[in-house]
């Protein structure tokens, strides 16, 4: 069975006191809890700094960002590379987020490109995908998500999935306090496992889909509880110690029951 995954994605959120604060109340939280990998992606100018506090910390907590630029090297002003992110620690990249596709205007291309760059730096992405409201209500979720996974799929071949992270993420549930219900995510998870399988069934069976939109710890369970949900991209509630951690827990013991009911 997979390994559940939970990321906080801290957004535009951050200082020097607050990376300090969080991170140590995360590492105390969370030094005894087992069964679910977690990840931070702090803002890039934080970066190490969080790296620093995780190793007075001693924390097995691991380092994401939350975007890299197309290029290794070079005149681009103000980016950041992905060997730049992997020489400073980071692990998980986001690439692809809603909010990247709607206020940077990033096309599937540009995601495709960075996906490129991560795999070559033998980093992780975390590819997000998702449909807007508008695309939900004229039910076009599945043909969204589908089209998402096929501008990587067809670009560099499904292998290229391999070791990679899927964030389903509806653009309308992002920030809004709306969540679908778990059924309504399990069945998009479902679609999207069952479309990579029709290219390579092992990939599909192994490949981390996770929900993103307004997961908290009231729907966290219901939602780990979902046979094809694998864990969380995780925003505002990230910021929260107690919180964040409440959801880590969560996945952590959903899919330990489900492993225990499969034994059974």
């Amino acid at each position: 069975m997979r390994h559940p995954l939970v990321i906080g994605n801290w957004k535009l959120n951050g200082s020097t006191e607050m990376v300090k604060e969080l991170i140590v109340a995360l590492c105390n939280k969370l030094s005894n809890v087992i069964g679910c990998d977690v990840v931070i992606a702090p803002p890039v100018v934080y970066l190490d700094l969080a790296k620093h506090h995780l190793g007075i910390s001693n924390s097995n907590l691991t380092l994401g960002a939350q975007n890299v630029d197309t290029n290794i090297a070079g005149a681009f002003t103000g980016e950041v590379s992905a060997s730049m992110l992997k020489d400073i620690g980071a692990k998980y990249i986001i690439i692809g987020h809603s909010e990247r596709r709607t206020y940077h205007k990033e096309s599937d291309d540009n995601i495709v490109k960075k996906f490129t760059v991560l795999k070559l730096t033998g980093l992780i992405p975390i590819l997000c995908i998702g449909e807007s409201e508008a695309e939900n209500q004229d039910g076009k979720t599945e043909s969204v998500c589908a089209r998402q996974l096929d501008a990587v799929i067809n670009h560099l071949g499904v292998q290229a999935l391999e070791n990679c992270v899927i964030a389903y993420e509806p653009i309308w549930a992002i920030g809004t306090g709306k969540s679908a219900k778990p059924t309504q995510v399990q069945a998009v998870h479902k679609f999207i496992r069952g479309y990579i399988a029709k290219h390579n069934v092992e990939i599909a069976e192994n490949i981390i889909i996770l929900y993103g939109g307004s997961v908290n710890p009231s729907n966290a369970t219901e939602l780990f509880t979902q046979l094809d949900i694998d864990g969380a991209l995780v925003g505002g509630a990230s910021l929260m110690a107690d919180t964040f951690v409440l959801i880590v827990k969560a996945a952590a013991q959903a899919k330990q029951n489900l492993r225990s009911a499969a034994l059974t």
